[in-house]
């Protein structure tokens, strides 16, 4: 920060991570619009991209974002094994707001992934198959970007609990925004429920953290937002925001991610 209290920026614009501090006492009770708005007149053109995973709080963020800017890049990791309702919600998103959502995969179907390591990877190793399904697609989304927006909220599980708003990302080198941050999950669907927004029916029938249909269950009273999400395992996040889990990927089908031309 400079001698007369505002943000040092590099010459791109793009503010340093030691800024990152004063932007967070700064945004410290801002509305997730402001800070949104921040980063559309922060962040060159397409240097600044929103990660959904189709649930409450992106269904939310993509409201917001694309009432900014219409032409943000918005990207989704599909791992071949998330349910039909998301699927279907992806489509209802796209068509209700005339946007396209970008998907990343795998390079492994999933069938080449249980001849390399054995069916159901899943419920043996479930680190080593998120890092193959989502945690190395998620290198090429984030590839040549500045600013990652994501739907982390504090109150969504104990990880989550030191989050701000703004955070560097040191695995992929940009900062991440976390414009929900201090949201509970009732301010979440307040906004849904004002908004008319699309949602993800699962919610309806006990989920209250949707991921892949082998390792997703609905959540008991008093149990963390994230408590269905790999039931029988300590493991409560499935590695896009903890450091990159550790995969041995010298597999040659494994050097690139496929990304859907539409």
């Amino acid at each position: 920060m400079s001698t007369d209290g505002s943000v040092t920026r590099h010459p791109a614009g793009i503010p340093s991570p030691e800024d990152l501090p004063a932007l967070n006492e700064q945004f410290s009770t801002a509305h997730p619009r402001k800070i949104l708005q921040w980063v559309d007149q922060t962040f060159p053109h397409d240097s600044a991209v929103l990660g959904t995973g189709f649930g409450a709080e992106g269904v939310v963020l993509i409201d917001l974002a694309v009432s900014l800017n219409r032409s943000i890049p918005i990207f989704f990791i599909d791992t071949d094994m998330l349910f039909p309702e998301t699927y279907r919600l992806r489509t209802e998103i796209e068509q209700r707001y005339g946007i396209s959502i970008q998907r990343y995969a795998s390079e492994l179907s999933l069938e080449q992934q249980a001849m390399a390591y054995g069916d159901e990877l899943w419920k043996r190793d479930p680190d080593v198959c998120c890092a193959l399904r989502k945690v190395r697609p998620l290198e090429d989304a984030l590839h040549g970007q500045k600013a990652w927006i994501t739907g982390i909220r504090r109150s969504q599980s104990s990880f989550r609990q030191s989050a701000n708003v703004a955070q560097w990302d040191d695995v992929h080198r940009l900062i991440k925004v976390n414009p929900l941050v201090h949201w509970t999950k009732d301010q979440v669907w307040e906004y849904i429920r004002a908004h008319r927004l699309p949602y993800n029916p699962l919610y309806d029938r006990g989920y209250a953290s949707i991921g892949c249909t082998h390792c997703t269950s609905p959540v008991l009273a008093g149990e963390d937002e994230r408590a269905g999400r790999w039931r029988g395992f300590t493991k409560t996040e499935c590695g896009l925001h903890t450091r990159a889990l550790a995969v041995n990927f010298a597999d040659p089908t494994l050097d690139s991610n496929r990304k859907e031309t539409r």
